[in-house]
């Protein structure tokens, strides 16, 4: 009886090694990660091996930490003065026309008020449009044509 028990054990084949490109020596055991936690079965398993997966989300909603889920109608944001373009916007275009002072206004507002987000690039624009505009015109007085 004893000699069937080491004739089954001897006589078992090796599991074939594991797929993939760094498989290490067939005799060396498989590496452990020491000091992290090992994998367990979820909480709450009972019966056979694996229990059939629910037929849906069981969790509800799963928002990110710190944020709420904002329930009922969505708020609708109100019309951007100015034909919908944003007065920021509005004033880039006018400055073209009335030789920059818009853009100086612009960029006043843009450092010295609480402004819209969505009417911030407009703003951004024109302050950008009034620092080329005083540069070109630093250059244009200074330059050394007599």
């Amino acid at each position: 009886m004893s000699e069937g028990k080491k004739g089954t054990r001897y006589n078992q084949q090796p599991p074939p090694p594991p797929y993939g490109t760094f498989q290490g020596v067939v005799n060396h055991p498989p590496p452990t990660a020491i000091g992290f936690p090992q994998p367990v079965p979820p909480p709450g398993i009972s019966g056979g091996p694996h229990p059939p997966p629910p037929q849906f989300y069981a969790h509800g909603y799963q928002t990110v930490p710190g944020y709420a889920v904002a329930e009922g109608r969505p708020v609708r944001e109100a019309r951007l003065p100015c034909c919908g373009i944003g007065f920021g916007w509005f004033l880039f275009i006018i400055g073209f026309f009335t030789v920059g002072i818009p853009w100086y206004l612009a960029a006043l507002l843009l450092v010295c008020s609480r402004l819209d987000p969505r009417e911030k690039p407009g703003y951004v624009a024109s302050t950008i449009a009034a620092v080329i505009a005083t540069i070109a015109v630093i250059f244009g007085v200074t330059s050394m044509d007599n």
